[in-house]
């Protein structure tokens, strides 16, 4: 059973430091301290933990930020860290803190959360953009310069910028948890086939035409991190190429309005799901 809870004390605080050390291994300079967190909590911004019976095995720290409108700038809830323990993946904590944090933000009377992450993690693909209903249209290349840690070291740290409009159906349906029919994938055209080397799978040395299709699939690697592990130039691949696509496809009025997994035969593959905008 796992509970959320809103963390306050220098104790708590340092728990979530040291969640930020286990999930993001390998440089102490990136943990965001306790005093800067307790400092947020009182501000209008949020810490929360997922506990399993005493044991952190998830936290999420946001705060409040200003976004530009047509009226001049309006408040927003910007969540900057959300991380599971490794141990805890795949058991439904990230959902249970993104939909605390999302009750949180609606109790404020704010319509708008933003965050940013790594657009080829399938895992979090599936969960901010499926699970939860955010949508994408912005691509910030390299927007943390050279990170250390032992998960983006050596890449450009390349993110997407995902909008949870609180207060839209399509949040309240995700988040409400109701059940959704199951995406189909050949409702959809694909923008290009990726390629097979061996194990490895690898893009394509192209990108195909949009050709006006009111919704196309961008596929990804599910396993990013692995295959990072296994063929780094691979991995380079793969973000520079990502990034010529959603460029691209962000350029020509397209955006990101879901996340579709299959697994077939053991072959799991992950497709972003691209609409155009009007």
């Amino acid at each position: 059973m796992i509970t959320i809870r809103i963390l306050e004390t220098a104790d708590e605080m340092e728990q979530a430091e040291q969640m930020q050390a286990i999930v993001w291994p390998g440089s102490d300079m990136d943990v965001v301290p306790g005093h800067m967190m307790t400092t947020a909590a009182h501000n209008g911004g949020l810490v929360f933990g997922a506990y399993e019976g005493e044991k952190m095995v998830g936290m999420l720290f946001g705060f409040v930020g200003l976004y530009s409108t047509a009226d001049g700038l309006r408040p927003k809830h910007c969540s900057h860290q959300m991380g599971v323990h490794p141990d805890a993946r795949d058991s439904g904590v990230g959902f249970a803190l993104k939909r605390a944090q999302w009750q949180f933000v609606r109790e404020q009377r704010l319509d708008l959360i933003t965050w940013t992450y790594d657009p080829l993690l399938s895992r979090n693909a599936y969960l901010n953009i499926a699970r939860i209903g955010s949508v994408c249209n912005t691509y910030l290349r390299d927007l943390y310069g050279e990170m250390r840690d032992g998960l983006n070291v050596g890449l450009p740290s390349d993110r997407f910028q995902v909008d949870l409009w609180a207060n839209s159906a399509r949040v309240e349906q995700r988040l409400g948890e109701q059940v959704r029919p199951a995406l189909d994938r050949r409702d959809f055209q694909l923008l290009y086939e990726v390629k097979q080397v061996g194990d490895l799978t690898c893009p394509p040395a192209s990108l195909g035409s949009l050709d006006g299709q009111k919704s196309v699939l961008a596929e990804i690697p599910s396993d990013f991190l692995s295959l990072k592990e296994i063929d780094f130039e691979a991995a380079r691949d793969w973000r520079f190429f990502s990034r010529e696509v959603f460029e691209t496809c962000f350029a020509n009025g397209y955006l990101i309005t879901d996340f579709l997994f299959e697994n077939k035969a053991g072959q799991p593959r992950s497709f972003y799901v691209l609409t155009h905008a009007d």
